[in-house]
């Protein structure tokens, strides 16, 4: 068994900078695994590995570190999250696996590997979100849940405007009692007809409530 060297200690720092690293851009933006989490993650990635390594040696260091990829994934679902409408946490999910990937790299001593392949989820969570936002602006999908007042002509009046602004939509669900009905829509379009849309909605004195 080898003893502990500097370059152990090397290794240990490095996931600690890269942990951090990219755990300061998740804590910036308040998401679920931050500063202290992704950090942890990365040291624990690159520890797991270096003794893969130690007690696997020769025939198969990968004992250790090919388990870490299971763990990771049931650390990254505790993240995400779905109601009603959406899924949320998938990107921090991501973020979580790339780390342990990164911790990894510094584990069997790909020091170039792992700084490249930082500096690409650095890009990918801070510059990329305004790729993002800038695809989102030409479309967008929601899921619209809207209660109606039991109108015979509620939902048409709808279908009517949503036509008119140029959005997509599919009717998923309908839903009816005795004092209202429940229509579950798909609808698509760009970022200025959504809102048109929400707004019309908050203002028809036929809808009851919506969610999206």
């Amino acid at each position: 068994m080898n003893s502990f060297v500097f370059e152990d200690a090397l290794k240990l720092v490095l996931a600690l900078i890269t942990g951090g690293f990219i755990g300061m851009e998740r804590e910036y933006r308040s998401k679920a695994a931050g500063f202290r989490t992704m950090i942890l993650i990365a040291i624990g990635s690159t520890l797991f590995t270096m003794i893969s390594v130690r007690i696997g040696a020769p025939a198969s260091m990968d004992r250790v570190a090919a388990n870490i990829i299971t763990g990771i994934g049931f650390l990254g679902a505790g993240v995400v999250f779905k109601d009603s409408t959406s899924v949320t946490g998938l990107t921090t999910a991501a973020s979580i696996w790339a780390t342990a990937s990164l911790g990894m790299a510094i584990g069997i001593g790909e020091y170039q590997l792992a700084f490249f392949g930082l500096l690409l989820v650095i890009t990918v969570l801070a510059l990329f979100e305004k790729v993002q936002i800038w695809i989102e602006h030409f479309n967008q999908k929601h899921t619209y849940k809207i209660i109606f007042n039991k109108s015979a002509d509620a939902i048409e009046e709808i279908e009517r405007k949503m036509n008119a602004i140029a959005l997509n939509y599919v009717v998923r669900k309908e839903l009816k009692n005795e004092n209202e009905n429940i229509y579950f829509f798909e609808v698509s379009g760009t970022r200025e007809n959504i809102k048109r849309l929400n707004s019309f909605l908050m203002n028809n004195p036929s809808v009851k409530s919506f969610e999206c």
